[in-house]
């Protein structure tokens, strides 16, 4: 289901930002804040490269992964046009495709981990995670803000306006912790044309991660509130 939403959404993704090329510019350089220069990065849930191709432009070797095969392809494409590479590879962030100790950096931003709803599914990730990045090496994770979303309950976002008049808006159906989001998107052609898409989230809180995260074997975990357009996880392997 994940994957099939964002193979569905990898066309259009960038048309949630005003500017996508200035949206990774900014993210990129407030990630940057917290990966040391030279390093080598995984963003294992890179999608069309929104973080992962910023961070290139900034001269990180990056590699991406996604669970979308179309999404981790548009990423090489869009990378390229902008004269950086970016090698991806469509995974699961459970079962990474690489050796252990292969990167300096593991990123996994933009709300990608809540998509795995069990704790078991979550620690496999970070366990996943953890044994790719060598010792010292650094995990960068950013989720939704679930600790005020689980008190407020949501059930729908306020639409926005993308380039070319694409209007989104979501609607979220709780079950317990858990959330469907359906995504519409209403695109202006001669009549307006509705696009609806479905995936589903655990509204895992701060809490319950760090908690994860130190039984997976990150030895330091700090969570800054501030420094990015959602809650940032930082925490070291070892």
């Amino acid at each position: 289901m994940t994957g099939a939403f964002y193979d569905d959404l990898s066309g259009t993704y960038d048309l949630m930002f005003p500017d996508w090329d200035a949206s990774m510019a900014r993210q990129a350089s407030q990630l940057a804040e917290f990966i040391p220069a030279g390093s080598r990065v995984l963003d294992c849930a890179c999608g069309i490269g929104t973080q992962a191709i910023g961070l290139a432009l900034r001269g990180y070797q990056v590699v991406g992964t996604d669970l979308s095969p179309r999404a981790a392809s548009r990423a090489v494409v869009e990378a390229s046009a902008r004269g950086v590479a970016l090698p991806t590879f469509a995974a699961d962030m459970r079962a990474l495709p690489f050796a252990d100790d292969s990167f300096d950096v593991v990123l996994a931003a933009y709300n990608a981990l809540p998509h795995l709803l069990t704790a078991d599914d979550v620690l496999a990730a970070l366990r996943e995670m953890r044994r790719v990045l060598r010792p010292g090496g650094r995990l960068v994770l950013s989720t939704r803000d679930y600790d005020a979303i689980r008190r407020e309950r949501p059930l729908s976002t306020p639409p926005s306006v993308g380039p070319g008049r694409v209007v989104w808006f979501q609607l979220w159906h709780w079950d317990g912790d858990r959330y469907e989001l359906e995504m519409f998107r209403l695109h202006e052609t001669e009549s307006w044309r509705v696009v609806v898409g479905k995936a589903r989230y655990w509204a895992i809180t701060r809490h319950e991660i760090t908690d994860l995260a130190e039984r997976a074997g990150f030895g330091y975990v700090e969570w800054l509130l501030c420094a990015y357009y959602q809650p940032l996880l930082i925490a070291t392997n070892g």
